[in-house]
């Protein structure tokens, strides 16, 4: 799976012009499915953001890109669902567009729905995550962003990438969010981090990691410390 985690989704010409070379074609030729589940998670959770994001009316770019075709998948109903069917929407799929909103709460629904054990098998699927959406790919998230508590217990995500995400540096309706609460925060993650704000996205593709910036970030990395 080639990833591209984002702050606020498709904020720019290069993260855009990142996204085309994972993709590998235009927008334009490729099929989308949106994952809006973590933004029912969220502690100050309403109704309407997960509409926005599915209907591309957001503020964060995604669906709303112009792509060959959109689909959703509601992780909760999966369960519910034969496998086989959901899982064939997966394959077919070149991209998965997944929704910010609580990192924990995703977390759980991608390990109950079964789509994170599938997501390993997907060598040329596109995952672009927007804000929990990119948390989750990483092995924890810190108890600074610990909202809906999971029936495990602690901050732990799914660990398909070996660094953690503090998204919305400087963002002003985040204005907790400075650099020097990330790096507090990052002292907590034992482990390498890196602080975006909305102008960057982080892409992973076969173990390598590229940042993609028109804006303001930073690497906590305690083996260079």
């Amino acid at each position: 799976m080639k990833l591209l985690l984002t702050d606020s989704g498709i904020k720019n010409a290069s993260i855009q012009d990142a996204l085309v070379e994972l993709l590998g074609k235009p927008i334009a030729e490729s099929s989308a499915l949106c994952i809006p589940t973590a933004g029912y998670g969220a502690p100050d959770a309403d109704p309407g953001e997960p509409w926005r994001f599915i209907s591309g009316r957001s503020a964060h770019p995604m669906t709303g890109l112009g792509w060959k075709s959109v689909g959703m998948l509601e992780l909760t109903a999966l369960p519910s669902i034969d496998e086989a069917h959901w899982v064939s929407w997966v394959r077919e799929a070149d991209v998965l567009l997944v929704n910010g909103g609580d990192a924990l709460y995703l977390s759980h629904w991608m390990r109950e729905s079964g789509l994170a054990a599938l997501l390993p098998s997907l060598p040329d699927t596109v995952y672009v995550g927007l804000s929990a959406g990119s948390m989750v790919m990483t092995p924890r998230i810190g108890e600074h962003f610990m909202g809906w508590k999971p029936p495990t217990g602690g901050d732990r995500t799914l660990g398909l990438v070996d660094f953690s995400i503090f998204p919305h540096l400087d963002h002003p309706a985040c204005p907790e969010n400075t650099m020097a609460e990330a790096e507090r925060w990052a002292t907590g993650i034992a482990g390498p981090a890196y602080a975006i704000d909305e102008q960057t996205a982080i892409k992973v593709v076969d173990g390598a990691v590229d940042v993609v910036s028109e804006g303001r970030w930073k690497l906590f990395d305690p083996k260079s410390g």
